[in-house]
This record gives structure tokens, sequence and C-alpha cells, in this order.
């Protein structure tokens, strides 16, 4: 079996983001195995790689309209 030390930098890149989306679906053991690998990329290159707009399950709808921040002050 392949330890994680072992695989190259694209290939762990890819599992990590594949385990932090099952984690943000929702399966419970898929947080400690996304955050395992994601520290062997730190330790690798020193520096954050995610991308944090592949993560985001919102429909694109919701990603991209702006809020408007004085909502909350209107009177209903």
């Amino acid at each position: 079996m392949t330890t994680k030390q072992e695989l190259p930098d694209e290939v762990l890149s890819t599992m990590a983001i594949e385990w932090r989306r099952k984690a943000l679906e929702g399966e419970v053991q898929a947080r400690g195995i996304a955050h395992e690998l994601e520290t062997e990329l730190r330790r690798r290159a020193g520096a954050p790689f995610t991308n944090y707009d592949a993560l985001d399950m919102r429909p694109l709808e919701s990603r991209t309209a702006r809020r408007r921040w004085w909502g909350f002050w209107r009177s209903r």
C-alpha cells in the first residue's frame, strides 16, 4: 500500500480536495482524512493550496449574487 509520503503532489492535492468535498457533504470520517492529506501538502510546500471556490457547494446564482448590507435594517 502506498503511503501519503510516497504520493506525488498532484495526486495528494486531488485526494485532499475530494476528501474535503466529502466532508462538506457530511461524511463523518472524511474531515480527518482530508486534514491529514492537507497537512502533508503543507509540510511539503509550506503554503496553502486550497481553492475555496471549488469547495463552495452552493448554487452558482447564490455565490455570485451580492447581498445588500442594509437589508437587515429596513422595516418589514
